[in-house]
């Protein structure tokens, strides 16, 4: 059984649109595909206030891990850190791994050619402040370390808002833990295209794939073709305890939603995205 996992992006610049929040689907398909499952996905701006409630509410729900993305910068507007040490009740202090993380950071700049000497500015000393009992998650591709912490059961993950560096964190220190925690239990999923019939014909087939499939989710994504004829993408997915088991509970619901479309008149191929 697929843990729950809850996603919390920080941003303004979400908020009014500037930036689309690729970070959020990015990291809903590599959980879901790692065998856990995401429960909501919530979007806040750069507010302690804010950051604070949403890690308490995500907290009260028990997930296994909340990840935050955003807000781990040395700028004023980077409050993560802070916003989650006040809704753990934790001091923010300087952690002396993530100094160490960002001063070698900042020497490899010096090296690179990029800064001219290693100053550890107070704006680059606040990426290093962390809630107590935290621990930092280096950064392959930027400077600000990832963190780690616990809080009644719950593991909370604090990741970048950069997508290089939120993807590269979490493929190195993220993806482990969480491949770790959902054990055997494996995702798969496929999609077919269905022509020339109706969602709303589709509904009542889907429903009856639903029913005779229970451990299987199917969607309807309706479009239109050039022509204006009505177009269906159906996407199958579940989580099993195996591989083998999630292909055969896919492949069965696929042949049966496949023979009900064609007995209603409509047309079926393999998707050509999942």
């Amino acid at each position: 059984m697929a843990q729950q996992m809850e996603i919390i992006c920080v941003g303004n610049e979400l908020l009014i649109g500037k930036v689309v929040n690729t970070n959020a689907q990015w990291l809903a398909k590599r959980i879901t595909t790692l065998g856990l499952s995401v429960n909501r996905i919530t979007v806040i701006g750069d507010s302690v206030k804010e950051i604070s409630a949403a890690i308490r509410e995500a907290v009260r729900h028990k997930p296994q891990f909340i990840i935050t993305t955003g807000g781990l910068g040395p700028t004023f507007d980077d409050k993560t850190l802070e916003g989650i040490a006040k809704a753990l009740s934790r001091p923010l202090e300087v952690n002396p791994q993530a100094l160490k993380m960002v001063e070698e950071k900042y020497r490899r700049y010096v090296e690179e050619g990029r800064i001219e000497k290693i100053e550890l500015t107070p704006p680059r000393v606040k990426m290093a402040k962390l809630p107590a009992e935290s621990n930092p998650l280096p950064n392959p591709v930027g400077t600000a370390p990832g963190v780690i912490t616990k809080s009644n059961g719950v593991t909370i993950i604090a990741l970048p808002g950069v997508p290089s560096e939120m993807e590269a964190i979490f493929d190195k220190s993220v993806a482990p833990l969480i491949k770790r925690a959902a054990g055997n239990v494996t995702f798969y999923e496929t999609s077919i295209d269905v022509d020339e019939i109706m969602e709303s014909d589709m509904a009542p087939l889907i429903d009856r794939v639903i029913h005779d499939n229970p451990y299987v989710y199917v969607k309807s994504h309706p479009s239109r073709t050039g022509e204006g004829k009505p177009h269906l993408e159906l996407h199958l997915s579940t989580t099993a305890e195996n591989s083998t088991t999630a292909k055969n509970r896919v492949s069965k619901a696929l042949i049966q939603i496949t023979e009900l479309a064609q007995m209603k008149g409509g047309k079926t191929k393999p998707s050509k995205t999942k």
